[in-house]
């Protein structure tokens, strides 16, 4: 009975998270994009691996940048030089982990592609 109840809030959490938060839906999108690009370039265990640590990465971390700001925000809800802070570094975070994420997906994808083009 818990553990239902604990992945109904984790549910919850998610829906929120893709319908309330746009860069939520974009990191998504990617996402998608990512794994149909694996998919059409098959790739191999070890860059599945990559790819979906960096997706669960990139959409963790915005999950848990959008509940930072929540809380900030209930905390503080008006303007406050601290809360900016916060709030900066944990969408600096996410940025951190989606460049990371582009910068893997370069290197996978870009050398598979120029074979499949010019071979």
């Amino acid at each position: 009975m818990k553990l239902t109840r604990s992945f109904r809030y984790a549910w919850a959490g998610l829906k929120y998270c893709f319908a309330s938060q746009l860069n939520f839906r974009l990191h998504l999108l990617f996402a998608v994009a990512a794994i149909g690009c694996g998919f059409a370039l098959q790739v191999s265990n070890l860059e599945w691996l990559v790819i979906a640590g960096c997706i669960a990465t990139v959409l963790s971390l915005e999950m848990l940048n959008t509940a930072i700001e929540k809380l900030c925000d209930l905390v503080h809800p008006g303007p406050h030089p601290q809360v900016k802070i916060i709030k900066d570094v944990a969408a600096a975070a996410v940025l951190v982990a989606a460049t990371g994420s582009a910068v893997a997906g370069l290197i996978i994808f870009v050398p598979k592609a120029c074979q499949l083009i010019f071979n």
